[in-house]
């Protein structure tokens, strides 16, 4: 089954970090990444542009609206994502803690929904 794991954590935190750690951080994440490569788990994924890059989309009496930025302010911030082929929500769970975000914010696990086995 596939499951998506969403990485939440406070940007504004991320940004004020140094160069070294950035570094760091994403050494931690490509050495995540290669093991979830490694162990056939891993299906996709992607950082993302910070919320200020965001635009919000509605439809409102049948015209588009949108707003720049997230809809929300919130703690924590939606900052990337993996998609991953795992046996079963134990499984999935066990990858999402092994995550560096796990450390710093929290990581959603949400199964895929599969529409061509209906």
């Amino acid at each position: 089954m596939r499951y998506l794991l969403l990485i939440y954590s406070d940007e504004k935190a991320g940004a004020n970090a140094s160069k070294e750690e950035v570094d760091a951080w994403m050494g931690e994440y490509v050495a995540y990444t290669e093991a979830m490569e490694k162990a056939g788990v891993s299906k996709g994924g992607d950082a993302l542009h910070p919320t200020s890059a965001a635009t919000t989309v509605r439809v409102q009496n049948g015209k588009t609206v949108t707003t720049h930025g997230p809809f929300a302010e919130t703690k924590e911030q939606l900052g990337g994502y993996y998609v991953l082929e795992c046996k079963n929500l134990d499984e999935a769970i066990e990858w999402a803690a092994k995550c560096p975000g796990a450390r710093v914010g929290s990581i959603e696990v949400r199964p895929v929904m599969d529409f061509s086995q209906s």
